[in-house]
Parts: structure tokens; sequence; C-alpha cells
């Protein structure tokens, strides 16, 4: 583990990791619905995705925290 980030559960996680086991664990429509963010509810794509979630911080971090509580155990 990183020296910088010794206590980050999600360092080495990529998001588009993260998005990926999201999407297979619950669907966009049910992610669209836990999290309430768009680009999971109209036409929602891998691509589309992670491209708005790297450029919205706080998309990225209910993201983020939906993963930790579902996946990191």
């Amino acid at each position: 583990m990183s020296l910088e980030q010794p206590n980050n559960p999600l360092h080495g996680i990529k998001l588009a990791t993260m998005l990926e086991q999201l999407y297979l664990e619950y669907g966009w429509e049910e992610l669209g619905e836990i999290l309430n963010i768009n680009c999971f509810r109209n036409n929602p794509t891998y691509k589309s995705s992670l491209k708005f979630l790297r450029k919205t911080p706080w998309a990225r971090e209910k993201v983020e925290k939906l993963y930790l509580k579902t996946m990191i155990k």
C-alpha cells in the first residue's frame, strides 16, 4: 500500500471498476433510484456515466460511498 494513502480503502480501485461492479450488483435503474443521479436514469452507458462522474465531484463521491457500503466489507 502506498505511503501517501495508507488508510484509503479506495486506493488503487479505478472509477470504471467501481461503476462496473455497482452496475452488475444493481443495474442502471436501481443505481438511478439509490443515488438520484441523472446519468444513471437517462439513457445510461458506461462511457457517458464515467465522463460525467469524472467531471462531477459530488456525484463521484456518492458512487464511492455506495461502492464502499456495497463491496468493501
